[in-house]
């Protein structure tokens, strides 16, 4: 006698009052469940590490003689290119006139401007995730005041921002959409 063996009826997908996503079956992309990014979309970065560790810095504290302009500006006038950093930091809530006018009246009546920039160069290295490398953000700034600021203006400048354009510059630049260009249409003889 010969026992007939049935397997059981294939199952059906769940039923969905519309169609299932496009993904369905595969893993939910890395960012699933958050909310989308604001502000200016930017190249994701090969210097940060995922699962939340600290990438390293684009360059190194003392490499300023790599962005020569900016390493001159920075050294005559430092509220300038840390105005430029607090705009894009602030994403264009503070304009870089006013960071940079208030850094300045810190310099001039307290001589030490780093107790305000040391405060950027930390929400700065919270939003990109970035290394606190050498050492302490406060530290950096009292010893190397010149120096962190370089370093962060060109963090920036790799992470994709115009610099000169400041915040809402970059927002524009990064929104406008290039059209194709209209040609008369018609038969040529």
């Amino acid at each position: 006698m010969v026992s007939v063996h049935k397997s059981p009826a294939p199952t059906a997908p769940p039923a969905y009052d519309q169609a299932p996503p496009p993904n369905y079956g595969q893993p939910p992309p890395p960012n699933y469940g958050q909310p989308p990014p604001t502000g200016v979309p930017i190249q994701p970065s090969p210097l940060q590490v995922p699962n939340g560790i600290p990438g390293p810095w684009s360059t190194g504290l003392c490499d300023c003689f790599s962005d020569v302009s900016n390493c001159c500006i920075t050294c005559w006038c430092p509220c300038i290119t840390f105005g430029q950093i607090a705009e894009i930091v602030d994403r264009g809530s503070t304009s870089c006139g006013a960071s940079g006018a208030l850094y300045g009246l810190i310099a001039y009546l307290t001589g030490c401007a780093c107790i305000y920039s040391c405060f950027y160069r930390s929400r700065m290295r919270s939003q990109y995730m970035l290394a606190e490398d050498p050492c302490a953000d406060c530290l950096i700034h009292f010893c190397c005041e010149y120096c962190a600021l370089c370093q962060e203006y060109r963090e920036l400048q790799h992470r994709g921002f115009d610099m000169s354009l400041g915040w809402h510059g970059n927002v524009e630049k990064q929104n406008r959409v290039t059209m194709a260009p209209f040609i008369q249409g018609g038969m040529n003889r």
